[in-house]
């Protein structure tokens, strides 16, 4: 049986792609060329805010007060399963020697980078986890200067839950500003931060456009676009369930995708049926996003089996993929293609979304493909080391000046050639790159 697409998205994750990049390319040599000032200027323009910047240990202090004392346990718990998982991470990820030949050693060593600059969005929505997510894992990792940027409400500033938790997962420096301007200011190390040597966490179309553009200066953890979702669904499925956890995936934006794939067409209609009613019963503006989410992103396919949904989803590579099906063990072992699984009714997007210690920083638009989401390891360097007696040298000289020469680089087989000859006078060597 073909797949069958019961609904069809009119649009993708591209359609509307904005044309950014001149705009954001200029901003960058602006805020580049003028400093602090230019980027104050632009952040007067776009963050309409005219308070601290780089804030304080009182403007921390200050908005730590306005937090509930349940929010601020439920962010300790939540950056607790993050440092925690964070550091299971990093265990997995050991400095290693061998001897390559006798006499020769080589090595890989993980070193952090230094200065980790952390995005955090605080326009539609407060990302509170975003800050958990970011700073917790560069913490765990051990860069020496963290920076955690969220955009500040006009007369009001950063939210905040967002400073408390920055500020509680590790966070060196806090920084009220956003977009373009606030992605600049920590890359060019204004307002006195270090430069940074990675950007990390989700931003809107201007902070990936920019996040781009920089990529080489800075490492960076992805280009991340629009998030998207994917639930593989069997006929024991509870279709309320399904529809709910779609709806929960579309109130991110208008262009966020959610994806059903199913071989059960009397589950795909019924959840069809739920969702409109689902969206309905959410407050304005998360029910506009799920609704144009919902009709112009959103498809429901139809395969035949079981082998036929595991392909399908490997051919969306979805950020999030849950799985709502019988054999869980089945699905963990043949799936391939995914930011973030979760396995079971039991346990659902919104959960590593926010608390669980996985992170929620995740490929999007098809690049789980090729890799993972934010991690520990993504502020290491893997970086290499050698070291070898006279003796161990020797093969490895050999070989060196031959494979040289035959590639025509002699400069590279001379700097062998000189240490066989000082450390084996006595000896001669046949370095010709003939056969």
């Amino acid at each position: 049986m073909p797949r069958e697409y019961l609904k069809k998205a009119t649009l993708t994750s591209s359609s509307d792609a904005s044309q950014v990049h001149e705009t954001v390319k200029t901003i960058l040599a602006d805020i580049e060329a003028g400093g602090d000032a230019k980027a104050l200027e632009y952040a007067a323009k776009f963050d309409r805010y005219e308070g601290s910047v780089l804030l304080s240990q009182d403007d921390i202090d200050a908005a730590i007060a306005l937090v509930p004392e349940k929010l601020k346990a439920d962010i300790r718990f939540a950056h607790d399963n993050v440092r925690r998982f964070a550091e299971t991470q990093k265990s997995t990820l050991t400095d290693v020697e061998m001897e390559i030949a006798p006499g020769f050693i080589a090595g890989q060593k993980a070193i952090p980078v230094d200065a980790a600059g952390c995005y955090v969005p605080g326009g539609r929505y407060s990302h509170i986890a975003s800050a958990i997510m970011t700073v917790t894992t560069a913490k765990v990792a051990g860069c020496h200067s963290i920076t955690a940027c969220s955009p500040p409400r006009p007369g009001v500033g950063v939210a905040p839950a967002i400073i408390y938790a920055a500020h509680i997962c590790g966070a060196d420096n806090i920084l009220a500003m956003g977009g373009v301007q606030g992605v600049a200011a920590m890359t060019f190390g204004l307002f006195g931060l270090p430069k940074a040597n990675i950007l990390v966490g989700p931003g809107n179309q201007f902070v990936a456009e920019a996040k781009r553009i920089l990529f080489g200066r800075v490492g960076i953890d992805m280009i991340a676009g629009p998030t998207d979702s994917l639930i593989l669904a069997d006929k024991t499925a509870d279709a309320h369930i399904v529809a709910t956890d779609l709806v929960s995936q579309a109130e991110h934006g208008y262009n966020s995708p959610v994806w059903l794939i199913t071989d059960d067409r009397a589950l795909a209609e019924k959840v069809m049926e739920l969702v409109p009613g689902l969206i309905d019963d959410l407050p304005d503006v998360n029910r506009e996003n799920a609704f144009a989410a919902w009709r112009d992103y959103a498809e429901v396919i139809l395969c035949e089996n079981r082998e036929d949904m595991a392909k399908c989803s490997d051919e969306y590579a979805p950020e999030h993929l849950t799985v709502q099906a019988e054999d869980l063990d089945w699905w963990l072992d043949n799936l391939l293609c995914y930011g973030s699984l979760f396995l079971g009714e039991e346990t659902t997007v919104s959960y590593g979304d926010k608390a669980t210690g996985t992170n929620h920083v995740l490929p999007t638009s098809g690049a789980a493909s090729y890799t993972g989401g934010l991690s520990v390891h993504k502020y290491m360097k893997i970086v290499t080391w050698q070291r070898t007696t006279r003796e161990g040298s020797k093969a490895v000289a050999e070989a060196t000046a031959r494979i040289s020469r035959l590639e025509g680089m002699e400069g590279h087989a001379r700097a062998a050639d000189v240490r066989l000859a000082k450390y084996f006078p006595n000896e001669t060597f046949d370095l010709t790159a003939d056969g």
